[in-house]
């Protein structure tokens, strides 16, 4: 059985009590999280070091519901560690669930039959899969827009890359079959708002992105049982697209023949039509004015070297990131060095996959003088959509994935 219960129970100074054990770490006391350029002085100054049971520090957003941003320094490897991953939920009711006890439901009006399913049950009685895809909130870098808005004011930390193994969607929704009129699936969660008034966090999909070959119900986590804070003991994984879609503790699946009504899907998470063209559309939610955000778009980071590094007049200096998109694959990370007159091709690392984050690196020389080198990095998707120089306004702040900046001081 799994029961609900706040994460938050009480704050005192800079230590947490939570039902995960969360707490202020003693670093936290001496030190705050670095100040990420662009980020708004309220975001600046209530960030702090925060840890739960197995993580390294993460540097906390909110506590009530927790939203923990993963420290830039784990973004040099294209695999985000369990214990770095950044942790995100809506709701400050978090579930506890015993992995013996948790039944899958699945059923809905488009459902030929209704069907069951234990934790046991998806391990031995269907294929296991594996996908490296990242997972990247919607709102990532929505502290960075200028004039700021509302929302979370998450750095660029609300993302992590990994190894999702389970089941795939698919095949347990062949268990119950599907009727001709199926249109969406929608997908409900054990984490629940603490006021019964507020809106339960429920999403939908596209029947066709439900039955995608990569779309999963993920049991594991780089080779390890899903960890709590990412939704064990099972979650949806929906490559290419934001993880508003991946619900965590997934408990119960409805095969809908009517677009899903909910303010999560009708409300929440959408964008001005038309605002970012090359993104998939998802047709049954769309209306005249809005559509739901769907698809990741392309964008990338610098990982190295670190802002206002200093480096000698004339070395060698090696540029690396990381850099992704929806899934179409990456056609080129170029750098500049010049803000923008001319661009060189980086080189890109090892290809975990379509849906992974993807390493890159250039080597630049400083010039012979002293003063200050901007280094600009420009990522390209296969389906010819680049990183724009200014980040396109939007009122919910999503996509935000300007051309990367980083200022070093020559010396």
């Amino acid at each position: 059985m799994s029961t609900r219960r706040s994460i938050v129970e009480g704050m005192a100074g800079l230590g947490l009590m939570t039902a995960w054990g969360c707490h202020a770490t003693a670093a936290a006391r001496r030190s705050t999280p670095p100040a990420e350029a662009g980020l708004s002085e309220a975001a600046v100054s209530s960030a702090e070091w925060v840890t739960l049971p197995g993580k390294v520090p993460l540097i906390k957003r909110t506590f009530r519901p927790p939203n923990l941003e993963t420290p830039a320094e784990y973004f040099r490897d294209p695999i985000t560690p369990n214990k770095a991953f950044f942790v995100r939920y809506h709701h400050s009711q978090i579930p506890e669930i015993d992995r013996n006890s948790w039944v899958l439901n699945l059923g809905g009006a488009a459902a030929a039959a209704g069907a069951q399913f234990t934790l046991q049950q998806l391990r031995s009685g269907f294929e296991q899969v594996e996908v490296a895809a990242l997972c990247l909130c919607s709102g990532n870098r929505r502290g960075l827009f200028s004039p700021h808005v509302a929302g979370v004011q998450w750095g660029s930390g609300a993302m992590g890359n990994a190894r999702w193994r389970g089941v795939r969607l698919r095949d347990v929704l062949a268990k119950a079959g599907l009727n001709a009129d199926a249109l969406e699936v929608a997908f409900d969660g054990e984490d629940g708002p603490v006021f019964p008034a507020a809106p339960d966090y429920q999403k939908s999909l596209p029947l066709d992105k439900a039955l995608d070959a990569d779309t999963l119900i993920a049991l594991e986590m780089n080779g390890q049982p899903l960890p709590q804070p990412h939704g064990a003991p099972a979650r949806l994984v929906v490559p290419g697209w934001t993880a508003t879609y991946w619900i965590k503790h997934l408990r119960s699946i409805e095969v809908r023949n009517a677009p899903f009504d909910n303010f999560w899907m009708k409300t929440g998470y959408r964008i001005p039509l038309g605002k970012f063209p090359g993104m998939r559309s998802f047709a049954s939610q769309e209306n005249s004015t809005n559509t739901p955000i769907t698809e990741i778009i392309v964008n990338s980071i610098i990982t190295s070297p670190l802002p206002a590094s200093r480096v000698g007049r004339g070395r060698v200096v090696e540029v690396r990131g990381m850099a992704w998109d929806a899934g179409h694959g990456l056609q080129s990370v170029d750098v500049s060095t010049d803000r923008g007159v001319s661009w060189e091709t980086a080189v890109l690392g090892r290809n975990l996959g379509r849906y992974s984050m993807r390493s890159w690196s250039h080597r630049i020389t400083a010039p012979g003088q002293i003063g200050e080198l901007k280094v600009w990095a420009r990522a390209t998707s296969a389906n010819g959509t680049a990183q724009p120089l200014e980040a396109v306004a939007n009122p919910s702040g999503y996509h935000h994935n300007r051309i990367q900046m980083l200022d070093l001081v020559v010396a």
